[in-house]
């Protein structure tokens, strides 16, 4: 059952929000959901940058490129 606790929706309004709340309920039934799946190590930010930015000093253009 859906409630309206606030506000005065149009028709159009309250059925654009029904038919989201029952798509994402498919998805979760269906194990599609957003976050539901194994994390991927490629996509992970981590793996792309490991350190920190070197400190400024005269050879830190130097150590800004190699992996530690």
């Amino acid at each position: 059952m859906f409630k309206v606790v606030r506000g005065n929706p149009t028709p159009e309004e309250l059925a654009a929000a029904i038919a989201v709340m029952q798509a994402r309920a498919a998805a979760a039934s269906a194990g599609t959901a957003p976050g539901t799946g194994p994390v991927s190590q490629w996509s992970d930010p981590v793996r792309v940058v490991p350190r920190a930015a070197p400190a400024p000093g005269p050879r830190s253009w130097a150590t800004s490129y190699w992996p530690s």
